[in-house]
């Protein structure tokens, strides 16, 4: 993604073709997706983050076909959407409390930060594990829910 073009740096779409499988890769290997079932996914791992919508919205959903459209591999979206939940939650405990995220769009952002320099795996794990287990040594706590993905 390109952070010089509108929209929140997201490019514009190439040519339509909506249902067109692209090959993201997952865990090293290569896995035919459509737009329906990347859609689908985001959606899902979106509304499944704390503080988000339990439903998406008509422009979540025009979002998540234009990541789709842009190549943005899930496993980024994912990341993305646990960098940006960890800077939510593990926040100084004398902050004022966050407004709930309304839209799929608050984490482009992140997308595009994790576009221009992908974190390594080990560092999305332990993301994931810390939103889980917190920081016990010092008084933070995980997640009521883990976050299913």
């Amino acid at each position: 993604m390109d952070r010089d073009t509108p929209h929140g740096g997201l490019r514009d779409a190439p040519a339509k073709g909506q249902d067109r499988p692209f090959e993201p890769e997952v865990d090293g290997v290569t896995k035919d997706v459509t737009a329906r079932e990347y859609v689908a996914a985001v959606l899902d791992c979106y509304t499944g983050l704390p503080d988000t919508p339990d439903r998406p919205r008509k422009n979540d959903r025009s979002l998540a076909q234009r990541l789709y459209e842009q190549r943005i591999p899930l496993e980024h979206v994912r990341a993305a959407f646990l960098l940006a939940t960890s800077r939510r939650w593990f926040r100084p405990a004398d902050a004022d409390p966050l407004e709930p995220i309304r839209s799929l769009h608050y984490f482009v952002p992140v997308i595009d930060e994790l576009q221009h320099t992908p974190p390594p795996s080990v560092y999305v794990e332990l993301l994931r594990d810390r939103l889980r287990t917190g920081f016990p040594a010092i008084g933070v706590r995980g997640l009521a829910q883990p976050i299913p993905w």
